[in-house]
């Protein structure tokens, strides 16, 4: 596995972590201490910020899991990937998008530019 692929597999675990325990453990992992992520919806920054933000979107969307779509293209520090949000019951996706991560030295998120190219209602 590359760093690439490793940063993109333990990203995919904090979003879909099932407990704050495991979540705290996840974001850790794939985040630095100053890591930061922006999307459309919002801006967090550092893990308590992050943390927040994955647990407001698992709060908005119960029963659904983040999915890795396609394969992830990398270069230098840099990974983009596309994503559904997968309805555990049914299999829907009412949620999709892209993004791209910045990663630091030790292969940990330095910085995720979330892009949203489907929404629920838009």
């Amino acid at each position: 596995m590359t760093i690439h692929e490793d940063a993109v597999e333990r990203y995919f675990a904090a979003w879909n972590a099932a407990t704050p325990e495991d979540l705290a453990k996840a974001v850790a992992s794939a985040f630095t201490e100053d890591g930061t992520y922006t999307d459309p919806l919002g801006e967090a920054r550092g893990h308590e910020g992050i943390a927040a933000a994955v647990t407001g979107a698992q709060q908005q969307f119960p029963g659904f899991t983040f999915q890795l779509t396609g394969t992830p293209d990398a270069h230098h520090n840099l990974v983009r990937f596309t994503w559904d949000l997968v309805s555990t019951a049914d299999g829907s996706a009412p949620a999709a998008g892209f993004d791209v991560i910045t990663l630091a030295e030790d292969g940990r998120i330095a910085h995720v530019a979330g892009f949203l190219d489907r929404l629920p209602g838009a």
